[in-house]
């Protein structure tokens, strides 16, 4: 299944449990919070989005007390990982997560906003000619458009079946 150097445990994932024994039949939010995040740090490549596969991971790499608090532990891994899945977790600092936000920062677009010709100028109100003017874009081609400050908004309605319409 797995070769035996990537069954090897992890020193700090033990003395995590360590101070568990002590506390008989009571699972601290902290110590299960906090376990998940040092195995996310440690083997994120090897996590996934099931539970099940995580529970086994879990028992490979670590000596958890307790089915009931490994349990506990997979499940917050896993809930974790589906919230890393949409964007970076606080608390949790991983290569790739510090990798995708390097990414992020130096992201340069193709094509700017700011890029008109004189057959498409951009749209803009008189506040915003007057802040392009102020930041030194005299020269950007806009077309000035009144926007109305009473003008109603248009409401969308839901449809809920079952609910009367008049």
């Amino acid at each position: 299944m797995a070769s035996s150097s990537s069954l090897q445990s992890s020193p700090l994932l033990p003395r995590l449990f360590t101070t568990l024994s002590s506390i008989l039949g009571r699972v601290r939010t902290k110590t299960v919070k906090r376990s998940s995040r040092t195995l996310i740090e440690r083997f994120y490549p090897r996590l996934t989005l099931d539970f099940h596969t995580n529970k086994r991971i879990l028992d490979e790499v670590a000596t958890v007390p307790s089915k009931r608090l490994r349990n506990k532990i997979a499940g917050f891994t896993t809930h974790l990982m589906k919230r890393i899945q949409k964007g970076p977790v606080r608390g949790i600092s991983f290569k790739l997560q510090e990798e995708e936000r390097e990414r992020k920062d130096q992201y340069v677009p193709e094509v700017s906003a700011l890029a008109t010709s004189d057959e498409s100028p951009l749209e803009v109100d008189t506040e915003t000619k007057d802040l392009l003017k102020s930041l030194g874009f005299d020269d950007l081609n806009v077309n000035v458009n009144a926007v109305s400050a009473n003008a109603p908004r248009e409401r969308k309605t839901r449809f809920v079946p079952g609910a009367g319409r008049a």
